[in-house]
C-alpha cells in the first residue's frame, strides 16, 4: 500500500463520508483533512512532504479547534454569569442604600433618613435641612452621642410645623466634640426603584427614586 493510498484510507474524501456543513468563512475539521490529503496526492514525489510540516499542520489545526471550544465554554459561563447578576439585582428593588451623598428625596407623606458619621463620643449635635436654594428650612438639636454611625429621620416639617413640598432636600450636622464644634459627614437614604444591567463591565447600576443612578460599588450599606 502506498502512502498515499494509506492516508486515503486513514483521511477518507469529503464524497466518501457526510458533509459538515460550515459557513463561507469556516475551516471545519472535514475540509481541513479534505485538502490536507488532496495536498498529498499532488505532491512532488521527489520532494515528498516533510513529516514535521505535517504533523505542525495537525497541532495547528487542533489549537484552532481547542480555542474555539474554550471560547464556546467562555460564552456559555457569561451567559449563566448574567443571568445570574440579573436575578439578585431584582431583589435589590424597593430596598435602601446609603450612599455617599447627603441630598435626600422628601416624598409626600414620608420621612427622610439618613446616616451621620460620628468620629468621635459627642456631648451634642445639630441637625440642619436646607432647600435646594440654600434656605435653612429646619434644624434640631439633639443630646450627647457615642462614636460610630448614627441613624437620623427627618419627618418633612419646617421649623413651625408646616409640611414642606416634596423635593430634595440638602442634609448637614455638626456636633460638640472636645470642647469645639465639628462638621459631620451625612449620608442620606435612597430608595432603589429598579436595577439596570450595565454593559461592557458597567455591572449593576442602580436607579434610585430620586432619578439618579449609581453604581453599586457606590453603596456604602444596604438597609
Amino acid at each position: 500500500m502506498s502512502t498515499v493510498a494509506g492516508l486515503s484510507e486513514l483521511f477518507p474524501s469529503a464524497s466518501s463520508t457526510q458533509a459538515i456543513k460550515n459557513s463561507p468563512s469556516e475551516l471545519g475539521q472535514e475540509d481541513f483533512m479534505t485538502l490536507l490529503v488532496t495536498q498529498l496526492e499532488n505532491q512532488d514525489p521527489t520532494k515528498p512532504m516533510d513529516n514535521l510540516q505535517f504533523i505542525s499542520q495537525l497541532a495547528q489545526f487542533g489549537t484552532v479547534t481547542g480555542i474555539q471550544e474554550l471560547q464556546e465554554g467562555f460564552n456559555g459561563l457569561s451567559s449563566a454569569l448574567y443571568s445570574g447578576q440579573a436575578l439578585q439585582a431584582a431583589g435589590l428593588v424597593g430596598r435602601e442604600v446609603v450612599t455617599g451623598s447627603n441630598l435626600a428625596l422628601l416624598e409626600q407623606g414620608e420621612n427622610v433618613s439618613a446616616t451621620v458619621e460620628l468620629p468621635e463620643n459627642a456631648t451634642s449635635m445639630t441637625l440642619y435641612v436646607q432647600d435646594m436654594s440654600g434656605r435653612l428650612v429646619y434644624s434640631r438639636a439633639m443630646g450627647g452621642a457615642s462614636a460610630g454611625n448614627l441613624n437620623l429621620s427627618w419627618d418633612g416639617l419646617d421649623v413651625e410645623g408646616s409640611e414642606l413640598p416634596p423635593g430634595q432636600y440638602r442634609l448637614s450636622a455638626e456636633a460638640y466634640i472636645n470642647g469645639q464644634n465639628q462638621a459631620l459627614t451625612v449620608n442620606a437614604h435612597h430608595r432603589i426603584d429598579s436595577v439596570t444591567i450595565g454593559g461592557d463591565g458597567a455591572g449593576v447600576l442602580l436607579n434610585l427614586a430620586d432619578g439618579s443612578q449609581i453604581e453599586s460599588s457606590q453603596v456604602k450599606s444596604f438597609l
